[in-house]
């Protein structure tokens, strides 16, 4: 059991898909921004409680930026995390019958194992594994945009998966049974 205390903006979910991975090294998205580390975790429309907790704690978000943000009332236009991965990205068979988020922070992520032990290699966690991750979200307003943005605490990978992006992993890459090459012997 947990010795957390309940937070309404805090979310552990279940098993989700990381993909553009940015947990080992942070970023700039721009150029110009501070950076940061990031995921886009992929959650399948299958995961009823993991979508019913993140609804949860946005909407704990907004009331929170009612009274600490946005002058006591809930903007118009309000830019929302949880989004549609067959509406946005209809073309991107990892986003199918799922939804998406991006949660990012600028400090890095804790990362463990199913036995909760650190994972040290960049290797091991990559886009396109399997994950569970600790969020919290909450309200922002910056240059006229308001919304509510995804904060990336923690990640528990739970499985391997397919490499997502185009590149695969080197253990896959290459037969167990390579006894060498004739073609090469010529090269000394």
């Amino acid at each position: 059991m947990s010795n957390t205390t309940i937070q309404p903006t805090k979310v552990i979910t279940g098993k989700c898909r990381l993909s553009y991975s940015h947990v080992w090294d942070p970023v700039s998205i721009d150029g110009n921004s501070d950076p940061k580390y990031g995921a886009c975790i992929i959650i399948p429309k299958s995961d009823k409680v993991t979508i019913k907790k993140i609804k949860a704690a946005v909407d704990a978000a907004i009331q929170e930026g009612i009274k600490s943000k946005w002058k006591g009332k809930k903007p118009v236009n309000l830019k929302l995390p949880l989004r549609d991965g067959d509406e946005e990205r209809p073309d991107d068979e990892a986003f199918a019958d799922c939804y998406f988020l991006n949660a990012n922070s600028k400090t890095a992520p804790g990362i463990v194992d199913l036995a909760k032990h650190e994972i040290m290699s960049t290797s091991e966690v990559y886009s396109g594994c399997y994950c569970r991750f600790s969020t919290n979200f909450y309200p922002f307003s910056t240059s006229g945009n308001n919304g509510v943005a995804a904060g990336l605490n923690n990640i528990q990978k739970v499985a391997d998966g397919m490499p997502l992006g185009g590149r695969s992993r080197a253990e896959d890459d290459f037969d167990d049974d390579y006894e060498g090459d004739e073609d090469f012997d010529d090269l000394d």
